[in-house]
């Protein structure tokens, strides 16, 4: 496997040019960005691995940005922001983001979350390439683990990478009860420290995707304990 591609916008030069130099020392490819519209038209051209995107850009805000690579691509982005609260943390992860990084950070910790994004990749392809049990079922529902997928009555659900690996885990267990710890840690591969919205949202989010398609309940909430599949 060659160098993983990584897409930076980021309209802030100094930050730009900061985060390139380190993720290129580290071994990474990288396409840097100066606005939110430059940076659609290189993620059209180019294929990526990861993108780095600021919040607050002229021509298109990390949030448009995002919608945008998500109508093709279901590729980890990290969003960079000033902003620190949770309420928009939580927005971000919930409309096609898989991870949020407060500025000022240290890139050391950048480097580090890219890491862990692209070892998910990594693990979904080989996971995929072992075969056999690359699909799972429930009632109506099939999630395949080769190609990230999940349909419903055999429609094609939109998930974002966390959405994908809750209802995976729930579904590599399916009669278990998970608390939000459980669920945290799994989705996100990082320790729990009690963002109980965080996930309240996400869960919000997959049954509101669900009904679109069945009025079937597919997910319990296990009041005092957390949420599984609903019993069949």
């Amino acid at each position: 496997m060659g160098k993983a591609k990584i897409l930076i916008v980021e309209d802030d030069a100094n930050i730009n040019n900061m985060v390139c130099e380190a993720l290129t020392k580290n071994g990474f490819e990288c396409t840097q960005s100066f606005s939110g519209t430059e940076g659609l038209l290189n993620f059209k051209a180019n294929q990526f691995d990861l993108a780095i995107l600021d919040l607050m850009m002229p021509g298109m805000t990390g949030e448009e940005l995002t919608a945008k690579i998500r109508e093709t691509s279901k590729i980890p982005i990290i969003i960079t922001s000033a902003k620190s609260e949770l309420d928009s943390r939580v927005n971000l992860l919930s409309t096609g983001a898989d991870d949020y990084l407060v500025k000022p950070f240290d890139v050391k910790e950048l480097i580090a979350r890219v890491e862990v994004q692209l070892r998910h990749l990594t693990e979904g392809a080989s996971a995929g390439a072992a075969g056999g049990d690359d699909k799972l079922t429930f009632k109506d529902m099939e999630l395949n683990k080769s190609t990230f997928e999940v349909f419903v009555k055999g429609q094609e659900i939109q998930l974002t990478r966390q959405e994908y690996k809750i209802l995976e885990l729930f579904m590599l267990h399916p009669t278990k009860v998970f608390s939000k710890q459980d669920i945290f840690e799994y989705a996100w591969d990082e320790y729990y420290i009690g963002e109980d919205k965080t996930i309240n949202v996400h869960i919000s989010n997959i049954r509101t995707k669900i009904k679109k398609i069945t009025d079937d309940e597919y997910i319990d909430t296990v009041w005092g304990i957390g949420f599984r599949l609903a019993k069949q």
